[in-house]
């Protein structure tokens, strides 16, 4: 009867050349690479991810969502779609107030109240008529117009309080008779109270023109 290989060695024995069968597979291994085993390297950040909520720390200050205001003065049935919305849908036969007849409340009263807006939709559609009747169309690029992703502000980095996250900046499209102009506004918190515009608040909300046209 053939023996078994290994048979009759006592229990606890090591085989031939044990030791040196080891190296060889280590080796072997080694040299052929072990596919299964290997690491997946980890994802390199995107060169242009940016943080949500910005600190003075991730200077220039950029932003990945925003919110959107629209407003028309001086216009008839003036619409502006963006983000598959109407901000405006003014009726058609009444001229909208001027922005001279807000006084000094213009152009504070700019102010973005549609929220949460993803970087970037498609452009907003405009449509409306001027004071003196005439139809006018137009689609207003945001993505290009801030395609730099930077906020827009008049703090200097060291005025910019420390550790405090900036929200979301608005972006405000005007319609104003036969001019588009494109704001955006920012809350940026500084290191020493305000002197000017609202009477409390470690912070400034200037408001910064980034595009215009007249039609």
């Amino acid at each position: 009867m053939e023996q078994q290989p290994g048979a009759g060695r006592p229990r606890g024995a090591r085989a031939p050349g044990g030791p040196v069968m080891a190296a060889m597979i280590a080796a072997a291994l080694a040299t052929t690479g072990c596919q299964g085993m290997a690491k997946t390297p980890e994802r390199e950040p995107a060169e242009d991810a940016v943080r949500i909520d910005n600190t003075v720390a991730d200077w220039p200050l950029k932003f990945v969502q925003h919110s959107f205001g629209a407003f028309c003065y001086s216009t008839y049935g003036c619409r502006v779609v963006y983000n598959g919305f109407d901000h405006t849908n003014d009726p058609d036969d009444e001229l909208q107030r001027s922005s001279a007849s807000l006084g000094d409340r213009y152009p504070d009263n700019l102010y973005g109240s549609y929220l949460g807006v993803s970087n970037f939709p498609p452009p907003a559609r405009v449509s409306w008529r001027s004071s003196d009747g005439m139809s006018h169309e137009a689609e207003v690029d945001i993505g290009e117009i801030f395609r730099d992703r930077l906020i827009l502000h008049n703090v200097a980095r060291e005025d910019v309080r420390q550790g405090v996250s900036i929200l979301d900046p608005a972006i405000l499209l005007e319609v104003n008779d036969r001019t588009i102009n494109v704001y955006m506004r920012a809350r940026v918190p500084t290191r020493t109270a305000r002197e000017q515009g609202l009477p409390t608040g470690n912070f400034r909300e200037d408001l910064v023109l980034a595009w215009t046209r007249t039609y």
